[in-house]
């Protein structure tokens, strides 16, 4: 593998290039390359594209910004290269504000900046990025984090313009203000632009359908490599591998590390090690997100019978997070507060727990709100949260906005309520030991009601069953 970051400098008519001392790995350049290196290349065509098709709707969101912040120099930066490991980075992905308010998504630039300058009637709105370097400049083969003979080629500010319609500018010029107003250093910009996503417009809602349609797909792989991830001692990574194919091949990436927790690892709540094996008999729970090219990510869980068929404990446990899903499903209207999804589902929770004998208090001591509680022992985390080109969206929210505020259509978020058993809860029978369920689909409210974007995804516990037959090629 080549070096992310050796950089070479030409030193006047000298036979080799020369480098710094920050690696033993490179090589010096003979004369004749550098004479000739920049010559002999065809000419690029320059014909610019048509605006793509989140271009208004970035537009528009621009606009909302511009309003809120009169007078106000904004910066939202696009975010910077991470290193992984000495000379290797993680792959590129732009903050989300900046990607929301651009439309430039997995195809950005790092480092680019999209700057707000106050004018009498408003902003004026500049996109600044690093151009693509001509070729008879050392940049283009001697940089190994942007020169376009390592990465390949880079966009050109003309081009940039027509595509994401937008000024741009090379990000030499741009020049720091004493007061500029930055995402993520400024409270009052970093809110408003996460609250800017908590009611999704056309564009937006069709990516989420693309992306739970890819996550669908990735289900399918998974269910039909399940043979291959038993054979292997650390199935779990198999599981992982399968959906990241998918999430590669048809999208852009995930959306987030995905779960892939079998049997006592589903108890877990973010089990990302994966390192496990997937055994017959167990449970596996798998929460995944493919994420589509414009960074809107889906969030699905499914918890699936590793043999294709629920023991009775199992079908209990899984049954009753069916019901608990239901419940929340039916409270998510428009006008209700969001928190009331969550309170649905903990009603279902709390009353099954107590049936089973597993609380020290009825359901409805349970389920007080100062004093109860005993139920979340099984389930600590909430029902839902907002999704979108971020898979917690909208996360800088006021709480008022959030989980104190009213549902709107357009709202787009999870209902995920679950049951976790550990391994080594005193507080259950034996036979529930080792057993997690979480059912997660992922919700797009509208002016008549809630609409299960993830529907077509199984879920009950008969439909689950078919559908591992089904994929496996055993149904009868």
């Amino acid at each position: 593998m080549t070096s992310e970051h050796d950089t070479i400098e030409q030193q006047g008519d000298a036979a080799t290039a020369t480098t710094s001392t920050t690696t033993n790995r490179r090589q010096p350049f003979p004369q004749g390359f550098l004479n000739t290196i920049s010559t002999g290349w065809a000419e690029r065509p320059e014909s610019l594209p048509a605006p793509r098709a989140q271009a208004p709707y970035a537009a528009a969101r621009r606009a909302a910004v511009s309003a809120a912040f009169p007078g106000k120099r904004l910066v939202l930066p696009a975010g910077s290269l991470k290193q992984r490991s000495n000379d290797t980075d993680y792959p590129f992905r732009a903050h989300s504000a900046f990607a929301h308010l651009t439309g430039w998504a997995a195809d950005s630039e790092p480092d680019s900046l999209l700057v707000f300058e106050p004018t009498a009637d408003g902003h004026d709105v500049t996109l600044y990025f690093r151009e693509r370097a001509d070729r008879t400049t050392s940049e283009f083969y001697s940089d190994a984090t942007i020169g376009e003979f390592w990465i390949g080629p880079r966009p050109a500010l003309a081009g940039v313009a027509a595509d994401l319609g937008v000024a741009t500018a090379h990000l030499d010029d741009f020049s720091a203000g004493d007061h500029d107003l930055v995402v993520d250093d400024d409270d009052e910009l970093t809110q408003f632009v996460s609250e800017l996503r908590l009611v999704k417009d056309a564009y937006e809602v069709a990516e989420m359908r693309r992306a739970v349609e890819i996550t669908a797909n990735g289900f399918d792989d998974i269910i039909r490599d399940l043979p291959r991830a038993i054979a292997h001692p650390r199935g779990e990574r198999i599981v992982e591998g399968v959906f990241h194919q998918r999430a590669r091949s048809d999208g852009s990436w995930e959306g987030y590390d995905t779960i892939a927790a079998s049997g006592p690892h589903a108890c877990y709540l973010h089990w990302t090690r994966n390192d496990g094996a997937v055994l017959p008999g167990d449970l596996i729970l798998i929460d995944a997100g493919a994420e589509a090219d414009s960074l809107y990510t889906a969030d699905i869980t499914r918890t699936l019978p590793v043999n294709g068929t629920f023991s009775h404990v199992q079908r209990r446990i899984y049954d009753t997070v069916v019901e608990a899903a239901d419940a929340a499903f039916a409270a998510a209207k428009v006008g209700v507060p969001f928190r009331e999804v969550h309170a649905a589902a903990m009603d279902v929770i709390a009353r099954r727990t107590a049936e089973w004998g597993l609380l020290p208090v009825s359901a409805e001591e349970a389920l007080d709100a100062d004093k109860g509680g005993q139920h979340r022992r099984y389930i600590v985390h909430g029902t839902s949260h907002h999704l979108g080109i971020d898979v917690h969206d909208c996360a800088q929210a006021r709480r008022e906005m959030y989980y104190d505020g009213l549902i709107e259509p357009g709202m787009v978020f999870t209902i995920e309520p679950g049951l976790y058993f550990q391994i080594d809860d005193l507080t259950v029978p034996e036979e529930y030991r080792g057993i997690g369920v979480r059912i997660e689909d992922d919700i797009l409210i509208t002016a008549d009601g809630p609409l299960n974007l993830s529907a077509a995804i199984p879920r009950t516990s008969v439909e689950v069953e078919a559908w591992i037959a089904r994929v496996q090629g055993t149904a009868s």
